[in-house]
């Protein structure tokens, strides 16, 4: 049975470590040939806008619009509901291939068969 991946990510600029290291773990499990969906919520929504990602620094990680780029490519990313709400995001100001969904997609996608869930 295939094995999935659903991280969640809830820090951004204010944790940088954090952020970076779910955005790594995602990559490298897409690059593993891992199912992965990559949820943003509280601070990491801003990176489903254009060129955010770009503006994320931390000395020797991986670059955050290459992380972000390799997600896209073989996996999903999710932007919360609520969250793109509080900062006044909408589907039309997002990323290419980011969708915005809620709580009741994130509980179906981390409940099913075969997933694993991890929170950063």
């Amino acid at each position: 049975m295939a094995r999935k991946l659903v991280i969640k990510v809830t820090a951004g600029a204010d944790a940088p470590e954090r952020c970076s290291q779910a955005f790594t773990v995602a990559a490298v499990a897409v690059a593993s040939g891992v199912q992965v969906s990559l949820w943003l919520t509280g601070e990491s929504a801003w990176f489903a806008l254009p060129g955010r990602a770009a503006e994320f620094e931390l000395p020797h990680a991986a670059p955050l619009p290459d992380l972000l780029d390799a997600v896209l490519a073989g996996g999903s990313v999710t932007l919360c509901t609520q969250c793109a709400a509080r900062r006044g995001i909408t589907q039309d100001d997002v990323v290419e291939g980011v969708r915005i969904a809620g709580a009741q997609v994130f509980v179906s996608e981390a409940v099913e068969d075969g997933v694993q869930a991890l929170v950063y």
